[in-house]
């Protein structure tokens, strides 16, 4: 069987071991660079994936992140970061990793190579036609993940698969493939590098542009992070300021008065409306806060 480009050694460093040190570590630094590349050459794909998935999201499903190992817990990483940062509900962004929550801190020898089990676990979450699938894995052939891609597709969820080696059956068969062709890794082997790299800019870019397109954000501003501490509270006046224009003082008033809901407060604050009226306004707009200012 042919081994994966991300497998075989990179015909640059044959001797990588015997680098000074300053050599040693510019070498992985130049070649992380290259997962940026890999990401851009993909922009098309992931802008499908995007347009894809949002009419799905906005009829209820969830983001279901499914990888083993190193993009199990990228995926993982992904599905926490929704809700402080968006407000997301923590149900509709859920990890499926290979071996279970223990795979998490520690590789379960075989986990990955269960293809019936990929496919069960996602069958006990009781997928549905509106969850967006995202199935990671940087061969493109990880049993485990096209077990659940065959799960997914089996109950009409969109299936997005994002692998590192072009032509994998991954990408091949998900309804949107990403192929994020970071060819050899510095170290012969190691895909938790230039190719896990290149997948985290990319599950990045997707999260980010799916919330965008639902109204998570106006303008650049984060305005419908959940302030869950006291660093969050003041990027939460600091976003409520900026949209607004109000002080400091009329600021942190709205925000107390809408329970720290930074949208709630900027359309209070610019309507001057009670906070009543402004929730009124957005559940009106449907989440959109450039809609509820008529700021079209």
């Amino acid at each position: 069987m042919a081994q994966p480009r991300t497998e075989l050694p990179h015909p640059a460093h044959s001797r990588l071991d015997e680098y000074e040190t300053r050599k040693l570590v510019e070498a992985c630094i130049d070649d992380q660079a290259g997962a940026a590349d890999a990401v851009r050459a993909a922009a098309a794909q992931i802008a499908e994936a995007v347009t894809a998935a949002v009419p799905r999201l906005e009829a209820g499903g969830r983001i279901i992140y499914v990888g083993a190992g190193t993009s199990g817990r990228l995926g993982l990483l992904d599905s926490v970061e929704l809700p402080p940062t968006f407000s997301w509900p923590p149900e509709r962004a859920v990890a499926l990793l290979a071996g279970g929550p223990i795979a998490i801190h520690r590789a379960v020898e075989g986990a990955e190579d269960d293809r019936e089990q990929g496919a069960l676990d996602l069958r006990a979450i009781g997928v549905t036609a509106n969850d967006v699938v995202m199935l990671l894995a940087a061969s493109g052939s990880t049993p485990f993940v096209l077990g659940a891609l065959e799960g997914a597709r089996a109950a009409g969820a969109l299936t997005i698969g994002i692998a590192n080696n072009p032509g994998a059956p991954l990408t091949r068969d998900a309804e949107v493939g990403i192929v994020l062709d970071t060819g050899h890794e510095v170290l012969s082997g190691s895909t938790r590098l230039k190719a896990g790299t290149a997948q985290k800019i990319a599950l990045n870019t997707f999260s980010t542009a799916v919330m965008v397109r639902m109204h998570k954000v106006y303008r650049n501003l984060m305005v419908d992070l959940k302030p869950t501490n006291a660093k969050l509270k003041h990027r939460a006046m600091r976003l409520t300021m900026l949209a607004s224009g109000a002080d400091e003082e009329t600021a942190l008033r709205a925000l107390e008065a809408s329970h720290f809901h930074v949208k709630v407060a900027i359309v209070a604050i610019v309507k001057k409306i009670d906070v009543e009226e402004a929730k009124a306004s957005l559940a009106k707009a449907r989440g959109s806060l450039r809609a509820a200012l008529g700021d079209d």
